[in-house]
């Protein structure tokens, strides 16, 4: 018997299913795998034997996933140790591995997710275990190197540039002059605030400011800017990422008491709240709204892009293919082969030069005066958007696939 295991990890994002239906259909094509199983809330769950047999599932039932966001299979935020400083983990999951026979892991995450497949690929080769680990990236944050994007990025970028656009509109309805501020996640990287800049209205950009952690911020030359753009209209509108962050590297998002992640990711959110408070506070403007977008990022499907969609797909079909080559401790990546027309490619590379490792915005893309963006960034995440997913509807919403009685233990 010769199955595979797919699992999910870290923060959802709205194309996240269709990489696990692009494992799960690649092997209904090729019957490579006996059986698909899913570990059921990433390692967690697989630790926990919370196992299911999706091959043993009705299709009809699972296909409306790809068309699903958020992680279907669950989700965890599990810090694995190496083996050097504790082995039990490892033993046990290679346990139940081949208790259920599994040849091919396939994990889906980002940076912290990727250093599991890492570690999991050394002890296998150090342990002559016959378990193959290949990783499938997913993260909003578009923060992996070497490949050019992440599934998950251009979908979260077109719910950020759409809502730009339409807060900008319900922004500009009355005259008295104010400040619109909408913050956008991305803890490390300015990638999905400076997507904002592909917001145009008449083929001006919409964003006055754009502020990425990539850049130090200055409180006060942010009320330089405001005030001196309010002299010039009656509406500002303003672009932050959660990440930006003081010269002396404390992030305006962190308050006293902040919580952090498992993985010692400091838990961010506020910066917009911190910026009204600042604009009112110095009488730069009487009004000021704000919005952060949160999760919302992350689970968008009714405005999520059919190419993200595509690409999420693909690159679960290649971890498959590439199972049945041999490779193991590889991710799959993504390679822009044309800008215009947009096409790409998936290749397959270490997860060593992924793992916890961190592809910042591109400094060159940042204006002189660190407030906004270059047209690069434009062109560069525009062909991401494209596309409109049809969506099955029912009663006038959205018809999403939840698998909670398949996956009860």
């Amino acid at each position: 018997m010769k199955n595979c295991i797919v699992a999910q990890s870290g923060g959802p994002t709205s194309v996240i299913n269709a990489s696990a239906m692009g494992v799960l259909e690649s092997n209904i094509s090729s019957n490579y795998y006996d059986n698909v199983y899913a570990g059921i809330n990433g390692i967690q769950g697989i630790l926990n034997k919370h196992i299911v047999n999706l091959s043993d599932i009705n299709y009809d039932e699972v296909k409306g996933l790809k068309y699903t966001p958020s992680s279907g299979l669950g989700s965890c935020r599990y810090k694995l140790k190496s083996f050097e400083e504790s082995n039990e983990e490892y033993i046990k999951i290679f346990e139940i591995l081949e208790e259920y026979e599994i040849k091919t892991f396939f994990y889906i995450g980002g940076n912290d997710s990727q250093d599991t497949v890492h570690k999991f690929s050394i002890y296998a080769n150090a342990h002559n275990k016959d378990v193959k680990f290949i990783g499938i990236p997913k993260t909003i944050d578009n923060d992996l190197p070497i490949m050019d994007h992440t599934p998950g990025f251009g979908s979260a970028a077109k719910l950020i540039a759409t809502s730009v656009l339409e807060n900008f509109l319900d922004a500009s309805v009355y005259s008295p002059k104010g400040v619109f501020i909408l913050e956008t996640m991305g803890r490390d990287t300015g990638w999905l605030a400076a997507s904002a800049c592909i917001a145009t209205i008449n083929g001006n950009p919409v964003a006055d400011f754009i502020y990425l952690p990539e850049v130090a911020f200055s409180p006060d030359k942010f009320i330089e800017d405001v005030s001196k753009k309010l002299t010039q209209k009656n509406h500002v509108f303003v672009v932050v990422s959660e990440g930006i962050r003081t010269k002396e590297g404390k992030f305006i998002g962190e308050a006293e008491g902040t919580s952090h992640d498992k993985f010692g990711h400091t838990q961010l959110g506020g910066v917009c709240g911190f910026l009204k408070n600042l604009i009112l506070n110095t009488n730069t403007a009487q009004k000021v709204r704000v919005l952060e977008l949160s999760t919302l990022q992350r689970c968008s499907m009714h405005c999520a892009s059919q190419t993200d969609i595509d690409e999420a797909f693909e690159v679960g079909k290649a971890a498959a293919q590439y199972s049945i080559n041999g490779i193991s401790g590889n991710m799959i990546g993504i390679k822009r082969v044309s800008n215009s027309p947009y096409t790409s490619e998936t290749f397959a590379l270490e997860t060593s030069k992924v793992a916890n490792k961190i592809k910042y915005f591109p400094k060159e893309w940042i204006n002189a005066e660190g407030n906004n963006v270059t047209r690069d960034a434009y062109e560069y995440t525009l062909p991401l958007i494209m596309g409109q997913p049809k969506v099955t509807i029912e009663n006038g919403l959205p018809k999403y696939t939840f698998l909670d009685e398949s996956f009860k233990l």
